[in-house]
């Protein structure tokens, strides 16, 4: 039991695991099986700056992954598991344990967890602003004092969260 598998073994529900490859993209960081196991663990997903192995099959899982490259060489070619629960540089970004990460089709960000909340309203707000502005775009508006908003469009977006027309 090397210090990933123990690692897998040890994830617990809506736990990442983060994998720092060195940007190294020489050979594969974790494979379909361990993912497999991590995500029969509970795993919330999977994020290394260096290659997966067994993309394909892995692409099947239920697990969002996170990676630079596909690679089918083993682990133990370029990189080698020393410890975990430990801070790790991936991405050029540094992750500690017990930090927030949250992705989605374009990429993950790392949050310390006392700015978790704070950061998840601010992105709810500015999305649901963006989706106006989205609809009246469609609808064949300028942006022009919309993106961003100026004070009448804002007050236009109240009343759209209100339930309004707008």
């Amino acid at each position: 039991m090397n210090a990933q598998k123990r690692a897998v073994e040890e994830i617990r529900p809506g736990e990442v695991l983060v994998i720092e490859a060195r940007g190294e993209h020489g050979a594969g960081t974790l494979g379909d099986i361990l993912a497999m196991r991590a995500l029969r663990r509970g795993a919330a997903g999977v994020v290394t700056d260096g290659g997966l192995r067994d993309s394909p099959s892995f692409a099947d899982l239920d697990l969002p992954a996170y990676f630079a490259v596909p690679h089918a060489a083993v682990l133990g070619r370029r990189h080698v598991p020393v410890e975990s629960q430990v801070p790790v540089a991936c991405g050029g970004v540094l992750v500690m344990p017990g930090d927030v990460l949250v992705g989605d089709a374009e990429g993950v960000v790392v949050l310390p967890p006392a700015l978790a909340a704070e950061v998840a309203g601010a992105a709810a707000g500015q999305e649901d602003e963006e989706r106006f502005i989205y609809q009246r775009v469609a609808a064949g508006a300028s942006i022009d004092g919309l993106y961003p908003m100026n004070q009448s469009w804002r007050e236009s977006y109240r009343a759209w969260q209100q339930g309004g027309d707008a």
